[in-house]
Formats: structure tokens, sequence, C-alpha cells
């Protein structure tokens, strides 16, 4: 059965860090591309990062030098690692894996930024 399961989530001050895990079942790992996308309360969900199979990544300008994405494809997981988090990093965070003919979502993890 095809899925992924975020985790990492909480309650953070403005200015920490938290690390977001998604374990992707193995049949929509390898080979895809993974992702993070985010939704905050009454906004469209936005691209976060993605990383590809091979390890190439990409980051939504908001968050570039704040937030890593990694990819272990040994325990078919991927993570973003978040620092210097913000106010408006609010929001819940989905994992996604997707090829050209496949797209999965996972639950979401809710990530709430206040002092």
């Amino acid at each position: 059965q095809a899925q992924l399961v975020e985790s990492g989530g909480g309650l953070v001050q403005p200015g920490g860090s938290l690390r977001l895990s998604c374990a992707a079942s193995r049949s929509i790992f390898t080979g895809y591309l993974m992702g993070w996308y985010r939704q905050a309360p009454g906004k469209q969900r936005e691209f976060v990062a993605r990383i590809s199979s091979g390890g190439t990544t990409n980051y939504a300008d908001s968050v570039k030098g704040r937030f890593t994405i990694s990819r272990d494809n040994a325990k078919n997981t991927v993570n973003l690692e978040m620092n210097s988090l913000k106010l408006e990093d609010t929001a819940v965070y989905y994992c996604r894996a997707n090829t050209a003919l496949s797209n999965y979502w996972g639950q979401g993890t809710q990530v709430t930024v206040s002092s």
C-alpha cells in the first residue's frame, strides 16, 4: 500500500528549529521526486523544497538558506531541517512523492511558530 507519513511538527518560538520527516513506502520512494509543501490558514498550498532521486535540490525563495531537504534512500525517508523559523512559516506541512505518472501526498503535520 502506497503511503507517506509525516512526523516532527510542533510548536516552536521564532528563531527556533524543527526537523520534519516523511516515511514513504518503498513503492513510492525509489525513483520519485520527493518534496515538501505547506498550507497556511486561508492560503493555497505552496511549494517549499524538493529533492530528486539523484539528490538535486530546489527551494522556494522564502526558505532558501534556512531550510535543508535531504533523503535517506536506505530508509525511504525524506527530511526537512528548518532553522531560523519565522512566524510566517506557520502552516501544515505536506510530503509529496511524484513522477510524471504518479502523485502521492501525506496527511500533513502542523508547524506553529509563535512566541
